[in-house]
């Protein structure tokens, strides 16, 4: 039987990173969007191999990982790229997800995308939790935190759906907005109820 996918999502700056910690600290296993979509193009990968094909070596560094920088700048300049870059590792991700939340052992299983809303993966899941701050604030934090302009991370966020699509979804909503104990007891509160949920289990 699989465990029960909750969906964990916020915007840029919200803080689900320390959410989703908060939550791996009660032993419950986590899948990250984004660390998967860094796995599928690991060394010895199919997708970098893809990758390297399509591109050629110089998108490589010289420890032959991806050079990140240099693909973003590649493809960034054309929208051809872009797409065939989507249409090939996106599958692949989406598999490696699946497999993920299918061999989770705990109780519940944190599902944490940051792109929930926008690429409907909350149809994967039994239980949506949005990590919420008034966007001012969630400006302030991104840019702290990443050390780029507000003008870069209010491009960022206006790529992302808006705070009300976000919270459209939502069956749980963490209020980040106050200090990180205030944070945590809200995780505390929200894990017992998953422990105790019945869930109505979708297929993946």
């Amino acid at each position: 039987m699989p465990a029960p996918v909750v969906g964990l999502t916020g915007g840029i700056g919200s803080g689900k990173s320390y959410v989703a910690e908060c939550f791996a600290q009660h032993g419950i296993d986590i899948v990250d969007a984004d660390i998967v979509a860094r796995e599928v193009v690991e060394p010895g990968t199919k997708g970098l191999s893809e990758l390297v094909t399509y591109f050629g070596t110089n998108i490589l560094n010289e420890h032959g990982a991806l050079d990140r920088p240099k693909l973003r700048q590649i493809v960034f300049a054309s929208p051809e790229k872009t797409h065939w870059l989507n249409q090939t590792l996106h599958p692949l991700i989406r598999e490696q997800m699946q497999q993920s939340l299918a061999q989770a052992s705990s109780c519940y299983v944190l599902f944490v995308v940051p792109l929930l809303f926008e690429n409907k993966l909350y149809e994967w899941c039994d239980r949506v939790c949005v990590v919420d701050l008034p966007e001012p604030q969630q400006l302030l934090r991104a840019s702290a935190r990443d050390n780029n302009s507000k003008e870069q991370i209010q491009q960022i966020m206006s790529k992302q759906c808006s705070r009300s699509e976000r919270l459209s979804i939502a069956d749980d909503i963490i209020d980040n907005s106050k200090s990180k104990s205030h944070t945590l007891k809200q995780v505390e509160f929200l894990h017992k109820v998953y422990k105790n949920l019945e869930f109505d289990l979708k297929k993946l």
